[in-house]
């Protein structure tokens, strides 16, 4: 996209939270990457994407594989400017909207640097290594925090997947060693700023959601359905400690269901986990490229429609 077509939509996007009176708006990095070839771009991190068919960049060059490449590496530092699209939101919205802030948590930015597989056998052959990544990716991320505080950043959602849809990619175990501690530094840090903090992870989180409840998030998103979050279930296990986002099924549902059907999910869902609040209803990921937007607007409509302690919905039958 050239730079009008650029600024036409996020205008685009601008209008669709306020003619459908979306109650946050999240925000993350933009020009922060760089053309390196064909189909391919390189960030601020020095690791390389290519671009899917859907112009979605994924993870091919790894900069850090070993120790004697994280020895020479120098990470680089938050830059003020690449908070665009948040400056815009805020200034767009002057607080009518809540500004959330996708910051990728420490497992996403470390496999990143080093290749998701050798950093999984790095945490045998080389603790020290994974350690280092986590202390260096953490740093800038705190770094980061301060920056977004100053910004006007309401909410900071860690998004740091860290399961599929049967359980955690790495064990319990190396979660509470090479991720937790480093994650929790951002909450503490978060909520010292005044910040609300979303966990996000995709996947089965059964095996992992006490040690993030010790963590003491806010809030816990996407609860994916598929892969087990039943949303009632979660709901009883832990709503009066974690808000609840998500679990609008985005793999099929909303690309291909029909309207009514997504209504009829997203009654369900709030009389699910709706009495007594800590409910934000979205999508089990997010709004991608196969979202018919008929159903979009079909899970906004619905949302105000149940959704309202004031009409006689779900939510309001205590």
């Amino acid at each position: 996209m050239d730079e009008r077509e650029r600024i036409e939509l996020i205008d685009a996007l601008f209008l669709i939270h306020e003619t459908f009176e979306v109650d946050g708006f999240t925000s993350f990095e933009i020009n922060h990457t760089q053309e390196v070839g064909d189909n391919r771009v390189r960030d601020d991190w020095g690791v390389v994407y290519e671009r899917s068919p859907h112009g979605l960049p994924v993870p091919v060059g790894h900069p850090v594989a070993d120790p004697a490449a994280l020895a020479d590496y120098r990470p680089p530092h938050p830059r003020r400017e690449h908070l665009l699209l948040h400056d815009l939101a805020r200034e767009r919205f002057r607080g009518e909207r809540a500004l959330f802030w996708m910051m990728r948590g420490t497992f996403v930015l470390s496999w990143r640097l080093a290749g998701m597989q050798n950093l999984m056998l790095q945490m045998y052959d080389a603790p020290d290594f994974v350690h280092g990544l986590a202390r260096m990716t953490t740093a800038f991320n705190l770094e980061m925090l301060d920056v977004l505080a100053e910004a006007g950043v309401d909410v900071l959602v860690v998004e740091d997947d860290i399961a599929d849809d049967n359980a955690s990619l790495i064990s319990p175990e190396h979660f509470r060693e090479f991720v937790s501690p480093y994650n929790r530094q951002l909450v503490d840090r978060a909520h010292e700023l005044g910040l609300k903090v979303v966990r996000h992870s995709d996947g089965n989180l059964w095996g992992l959601l006490d040690t993030l409840l010790e963590s003491g998030y806010d809030g816990l998103n996407p609860l994916e359905p598929q892969a087990g979050m039943h949303l009632r279930e979660v709901k009883e296990r832990c709503g009066d400690r974690l808000c609840l986002l998500g679990n609008i099924d985005c793999r099929e549902l909303l690309p291909s269901g029909t309207p009514q059907q997504v209504e009829d999910a997203v009654r369900q869902a709030i009389e699910d986990a709706g009495r007594g609040g800590g409910l934000v209803i979205s999508s089990s990921n997010s709004l991608h490229p196969g979202v018919n937007p008929e159903n979009c607007i079909a899970m906004f409509e619905a949302t105000r429609k149940y959704g309202s302690y004031g009409n006689g919905g779900p939510a309001a039958a205590e």
